[in-house]
């Protein structure tokens, strides 16, 4: 199984960390974001497509052409246009099932693991500032309804956390309507659940990095789930 991992952002919510640093190499107790991730997949995985942008070049030093044991394709993307785009770069590359992810967060594997269990699938958590994220609407039988990237009122305090197992048939709804010149996953997400039921899996491990304090309080999070 194929992994796609998405780490061409600038992450400015992080400066100044991000300032001479991708993102995806800011340490969390020790260990990249990067580590984190790859080392929480399952061992399903056996490939990784890394997208990477800026600084990507220190991406692929760090990663090489091996991580964790697993191969590594990258793929530029050169336009910060969204995180469509950034998935429609890999379309030749996948075959059947993939799953797909940022370089933002922490997540468990146990979690992981689940949502790989379904044909198509996202993990999802309840949050106190769902405005902040890509908040989740249900059908009654548990698959995705409805996803809005970032509302001003939230009609949910449920979450994306941005772990999806997807298929190639999402390469059959094209991204089509930008917001502030970025194609977002978010609504290609939403024309594709219709047709192909997408399982929303909760989420119990999701620490997201978003600013510099996040870190801190990760590192506490994670010193309790290790002693739990």
């Amino acid at each position: 199984m194929q992994c796609v991992i998405l780490a061409a952002g600038k992450g400015t919510r992080l400066r100044p960390l991000t300032d001479s640093s991708p993102k995806p190499l800011v340490k969390v107790a020790g260990k990249t974001l990067l580590d984190h991730i790859v080392e929480a997949l399952p061992t399903a995985v056996d490939e990784l497509i890394i997208v990477t942008g800026y600084l990507g070049e220190m991406i692929e030093e760090y990663c090489g052409q091996k991580f964790y044991g697993r191969p590594v394709t990258y793929v530029k993307q050169k336009e910060q246009n969204g995180t469509a785009k950034a998935l429609w770069l890999c379309k030749d590359m996948l075959k059947g099932r993939f799953l797909f992810m940022f370089a933002d967060d922490i997540h468990g594997k146990a979690d992981i693991a689940r949502a790989t269990s379904y044909s198509r699938a996202m993990l999802a958590m309840t949050s106190d500032t769902p405005e902040r994220f890509g908040v989740v609407v249900r059908n009654p039988d548990g698959t995705l309804c409805e996803m809005i990237e970032k509302p001003s009122h939230a009609p949910s305090n449920l979450v994306s956390t941005g772990v999806m197992v997807l298929d190639q048939h999402i390469f059959e709804f094209e991204p089509q309507t930008p917001v502030d010149g970025e194609y977002y996953l978010t609504e290609v997400l939403e024309r594709y659940a219709q047709q192909y039921p997408v399982a929303v899996v909760e989420e119990h491990t999701w620490i997201p990095i978003g600013y510099p304090e996040d870190i801190s309080a990760a590192e506490k999070r994670l010193d309790g789930l290790a002693i739990g």
